[in-house]
């Protein structure tokens, strides 16, 4: 179903390090991240993954936020807009942060409309991977459901696969939106290899929606141990819609549960 895996990287690590993907916490993010933070900590979560800086305006501020809270940034999602029109500054302000992996976490309809589309993203992939090498840091790419589209008879991420440069180009892996797809994440993910820098740890629901970690259909004991299997050092808890529960009880949940399996 999937290319062959580029290398593999075992990993000798005991454990994956839990991040919480401040997505879920929008709203709170965009009043008062430090306060968020601190709260994200206190759960036990060691890491933040971040999708913008909230109600603070400099990398330096949510610097000293995250360090105040205990957590280190474990993921910056940046969209491919700012890498390209502002690289220096995303590379200065990820630097500051401490953080190491840059995620690409969407990609607009017109990058991949057709299979040339795909082909054209892998390589634009390769090159900004190569320049965030350059600087010491990593490009990894982010799926929702559409990588899995078919174009002349290949899904889109078979294409990023076949032609994004595996030295360069890693692996944000959503396994929601894997079986939102209809695929299975952990042959997804058993067959990415080396290629699997990080996992988003996102539950769904057997009527397909969103759903706290460990409540849902998805095997996360299995997930974490094909991660861990990879090198992935750190696990990411999601929920894109919480329903109207409060999104900091639904990553407690999250937690607590992968905790339950032993991954804190």
């Amino acid at each position: 179903m999937f290319p062959a895996a580029v290398g593999c990287n075992i990993c000798h690590m005991a454990n994956l390090k839990l991040s919480a993907q401040l997505y879920t916490l929008r709203d709170a993010v965009s009043k008062d991240i430090s306060g968020t933070l601190k709260a994200v900590g206190e759960i036990g979560f060691t890491g933040v993954e971040l999708a913008g800086f909230g109600d603070l305006k400099t990398a330096t501020d949510v610097r000293k936020a995250a360090d105040a809270a205990g957590v280190k940034v474990s993921g910056s999602h940046v969209m491919l807009d700012a890498l390209e029109k502002n690289f220096a500054g995303v590379v200065t302000d990820q630097k500051t942060l401490g953080n190491v992996n840059v995620i690409v976490p969407w990609l607009p309809e017109e990058m991949r409309k057709t299979a040339t589309d795909w082909i054209k993203t892998a390589e634009l992939f390769t090159r900004l991977g190569k320049k965030l090498a350059s600087e010491g840091l990593q490009f990894s790419y982010h799926n929702h459901a559409f990588e899995f589209d078919l174009f002349d008879g290949q899904t889109g991420m078979n294409l990023l696969l076949q032609h994004a440069d595996p030295a360069v180009v890693g692996f944000e892996v959503d396994v929601y939106w894997v079986k939102h797809a209809n695929h299975e994440p952990l042959q997804f993910l058993e067959s990415l290899g080396s290629r699997l820098r990080l996992v988003h740890l996102k539950d769904q629901s057997a009527d397909g929606k969103f759903a706290p970690v460990g409540t849902g259909t998805l095997d996360f004991a299995a997930i974490c141990r094909a991660a861990i299997g990879a090198g992935v050092e750190w696990g990411i808890v999601e929920q894109d819609d919480c329903y109207g529960q409060d999104p900091l009880v639904v990553l407690k949940t999250g937690y607590q549960n992968l905790a339950k399996l032993g991954y804190t």
